[in-house]
């Protein structure tokens, strides 16, 4: 299709991927703000009242890091892998950012005829999608066992609200980790018959189930996106003193 943006489509094709790149870009900022300067530039803490941001879990913070050295960068590089590989969020970021194309049946930029994409460097890397997905389990299962400490963070039970963005969050996360498309593969391929064997018979379940909660895939990878940023936020407003949990303790 010749010429940027030639098509014959007659609807606002162009809000989508404006919007998309809005909003990553948008997290984007604030993920690095939060994880790498908020606190030490600014010294407002990733932990309070029993809350952990899940920007740094697992917490990784030996005391010989300086001051300046902040211990997400030492766990996020993990979902971050994960999720720029990740085939929903290549097709986001494909389309609202290097316009590839910028929307079906509308016309990329010439440029793009002479270039290779995914069979050369950087974007090669795409490949190591799976093996990101294997890695995400850790930061995940840290994750789920933060949202359980936190119901009892000191001597007594405690179920705040800062408890309901977490699980939230955790449910959202859980999602997005498992209608993963690789994930499915891994559980269903390579099967020539799914009924031969009980093994075969239970994949071939397993299978089935990831295939319903793929259908989900991208929801739950844009509305997880969402969780992290408000569980982060949440647990830096009561850092700072600006909010203060609703819970009740037992």
């Amino acid at each position: 299709m010749p010429g940027f943006g030639t098509t014959r489509r007659r609807d606002a094709w162009g809000v989508k991927p404006v919007l998309i790149a809005a909003g990553l870009t948008t997290f984007v900022v604030y993920a690095l703000v939060t994880a790498f300067l908020l606190t030490p530039v600014f010294g407002i803490p990733y932990e309070a009242d029993g809350y952990l941001s899940p920007f740094f879990s697992p917490l990784i913070a030996p005391a010989w890091l300086p001051w300046w050295f902040s211990p997400a960068i030492l766990i996020l590089w993990i979902p971050l892998g994960f999720r720029t590989t990740c085939y929903a969020f290549r097709r986001a970021y494909y389309r609202s950012y290097f316009a590839d194309p910028p929307a079906c049946a509308v016309g990329e930029p010439v440029l793009h005829r002479r270039y290779s994409m995914e069979a050369a460097f950087p974007f090669i890397l795409q490949n190591l999608h799976r093996f990101f997905l294997y890695l995400q389990f850790i930061p995940l299962a840290f994750l789920w066992i933060d949202g359980l400490t936190a119901l009892h963070p000191g001597d007594a039970w405690r179920f705040g609200l800062g408890n309901v963005i977490l699980f939230v969050d955790l449910a959202l996360l859980t999602g997005y980790s498992f209608s993963c498309h690789s994930l499915r593969h891994f559980v269903g391929g390579r099967l020539d018959c799914f009924s031969c064997t009980a093994r075969t018979r239970t994949r071939s379940r397993l299978w089935r189930g990831l295939t319903v909660l793929n259908g989900y895939h991208i929801p739950l990878g844009a509305w997880s996106l969402l969780g992290v940023l408000m569980a982060d936020l949440y647990i830096r407003l009561l850092a700072a003193g600006v909010i203060v949990d609703p819970a009740i303790r037992f």
